[in-house]
């Protein structure tokens, strides 16, 4: 991939590949030893799954180029998951390139840059070197695959951390508390949320009064760190 720092001036890169039924691999990033302690290594504990960027590669329509924060909720700046993993990586910006490598596997390609953004002109270079990204992609992916089969992935962990996500909160809140549980895990704010479940503001917010009395908790970090010690516990 050095073939992007002819394109944009940038600071790290990291391939990972998204699957719909196991976790994420990393096949590549040069982040330093302490951003990937800080970020990669905790992000595949099972935090992926709060990750916008992991949203949008399983989904069956996506963009084959973007830019992270037009993707994202309309409160992940804001959320604990941006809080305790996406910000430890110090990016200001990101674009990602998205590839198919099957009807289960996503390539991802970000391209991030610390302390200032990329301008439209840079943004637009990027989007121009689309084919060759998507070729190196695709040849990298030809050589990973051909050395890891399906049997290397830890598909029993992906499916108890989908689970663990899924029926969060599951012996107090009922159905529609759980939906908004898990919408606020991953950034959405009560306006976003109503948009996402077709219901009033209001009564988002009453449900989320509701749910956090029930779970004894009085904030969003109260309920990230609720979640992430289920997940710790697997």
């Amino acid at each position: 991939m050095k073939v992007l720092g002819v394109a944009v001036e940038h600071n790290a890169t990291c391939l990972l590949a998204f699957y719909g039924n196991a976790a994420p691999d990393v096949l590549h990033h040069t982040m330093s030893p302490r951003r990937a302690r800080h970020y990669l290594d905790r992000y595949l504990a099972g935090p992926y799954l709060l990750d916008p960027l992991y949203q949008l590669a399983v989904r069956a329509k996506k963009p084959s180029i973007c830019r992270c924060r037009d993707e994202s909720p309309d409160r992940f700046r804001s959320s604990e998951y941006y809080r305790q993993y996406y910000e430890r990586t110090h990016l200001a910006d990101e674009m990602d390139f998205l590839w198919d490598a099957d009807a289960n596997t996503t390539l991802v390609l970000v391209v991030g840059r610390w302390e200032t953004r990329f301008s439209r002109a840079e943004v637009a270079r990027l989007r121009v070197m689309e084919p060759v990204v998507q070729a190196a992609m695709q040849r990298i992916w030809g050589s990973w695959a051909a050395r890891h089969s399906d049997e290397d992935r830890d598909l029993s962990m992906h499916q108890r951390l989908t689970q663990c996500f899924e029926r969060f909160g599951e012996s107090s809140l009922t159905q529609r508390e759980r939906q908004i549980t898990q919408l606020l895990l991953r950034g959405h704010s009560s306006k976003s949320i109503a948009r996402e479940l077709n219901i009033a503001p209001g009564t988002v917010m009453v449900h989320k009064r509701n749910l956090f009395s029930k779970l004894g908790i009085t904030s969003q970090y109260e309920l990230f760190s609720l979640f992430i010690d289920k997940l710790s516990m697997l």
